[in-house]
């Protein structure tokens, strides 16, 4: 049995992964890699980021992008899929409404109040863009737990 995940066990993880890492490019070619909260929209991974965000310049410098979201602590337990693509600027209202109302309501218990933060946190967070990544074919994904270990 291969250690790979079919398409719909990839979308199936992604979508319930609490919190992903996007690795975007800067000018000179060396990766940045930040943890986001996400969404999964028609398998394209979704999430939005302050208007401001030095990661918006990047997207839009070059859209090339790598996203990973894992789990498990002990080496049988260890599962992952890697997605690599494209990511720009969702530009349709009806899209952006949609990915932040799904990101609200996967997030809710998560959030801080905005009135609970500094003005200037307040303010970076209160205009946001939306952001999605589209997925090449080449999807790296594992799950050691189908390993099969001898005893001992």
């Amino acid at each position: 049995m291969s250690i790979r995940l079919s398409e719909d066990e990839i979308w199936e993880f992604v979508s319930a992964a609490h919190t992903g890492v996007l690795t975007t490019l800067r000018a000179d070619g060396a990766p940045v890699s930040l943890p986001t909260w996400f969404v999964v929209v028609d398998r394209t991974v979704c999430l939005s980021t302050p208007s401001g965000a030095r990661k918006l310049g990047r997207v839009r410098r070059d859209p090339r992008a790598a996203f990973l979201v894992e789990s498990g602590r002990a080496w049988a337990e260890l599962r992952a899929v890697h997605l690599s693509g494209r990511v720009g600027p969702v530009e349709d209202d009806a899209t952006r409404d949609r990915v932040r109302s799904l990101l609200d309501e996967k997030y809710a218990a998560f959030r801080v109040s905005p009135q609970r933060l500094p003005a200037a946190a307040r303010s970076a967070y209160t205009d946001r863009a939306v952001l999605r990544l589209v997925p090449d074919e080449r999807v790296l994904s594992w799950d050691n737990s189908r390993i099969r270990l001898s005893g001992g």
